[in-house]
């Protein structure tokens, strides 16, 4: 009868932990009462695991959530997949140092150059996404999109909230940096980011 009384009681609180939000711990606490060994655990020792899964859970959406929001043009692309062994001058320990992210706390810019075809794009994308695992917003802007959404911005009044927008990146990539001349007003809405 005990048995029953506990089963029973379970419903509700998984209904409650799903009602405000803790899907994490709600699963972690389905998985836990199924297990043999289940009543070895300490009450904290539960509440330690549902916990765990439950900041497991958020960081995940949060994570999935920031790489969303990137837009990156290389979604798979990732600082452990950079291939060193090809010739195109990448520093392993400069580029492991790099994915570490401390220069994006000093907030200092990075530029990758190099020839045509050599996976500057990739190798951007892959450190957007080492960005967002390391929790900092990321969005990816291919300049010629980037100038023709700042003219349209500008035309339908929307300019000063764009530029607000772009400027609490943390991580702004903007690729595609010499496929035309930049005209005046362009020139200054570059300088408007960067500032």
């Amino acid at each position: 009868m005990k048995e029953r009384k506990i089963v029973m009681l379970t419903h509700p609180t998984l209904d409650q932990m799903q009602a405000v939000g803790l899907a994490g711990m709600a699963a972690a606490y389905r998985q836990l009462a199924e297990q043999d060994n289940a009543a070895d655990l300490s009450r904290d020792e539960w509440l330690g695991l549902m916990l765990d899964r439950e900041a497991a859970v958020r960081a995940d959406r949060r994570l999935t959530n920031r790489l969303a929001a990137a837009k990156l043009r290389f979604v798979d692309a990732c600082i452990e997949d950079v291939d060193f062994a090809s010739r195109r001058g990448l520093d392993r320990r400069n580029t492991l140092q790099l994915a570490q992210g401390a220069w994006l706390k000093a907030h200092e810019n990075f530029i990758i150059t190099g020839l045509t075809g050599t996976g500057k794009t990739w190798l951007a994308c892959a450190f957007g996404r080492q960005a967002a695992r390391l929790d900092h917003s990321v969005h990816y802007l291919r300049m010629p999109r980037l100038f023709e959404d700042l003219a349209m911005a500008r035309l339908d009044g929307r300019f000063p909230r764009l530029i607000d927008r772009l400027a609490r990146v943390q991580l702004l990539i903007l690729d595609d940096w010499g496929t035309h001349i930049l005209n005046d007003q362009q020139r200054l809405d570059l300088l408007e980011i960067l500032e």
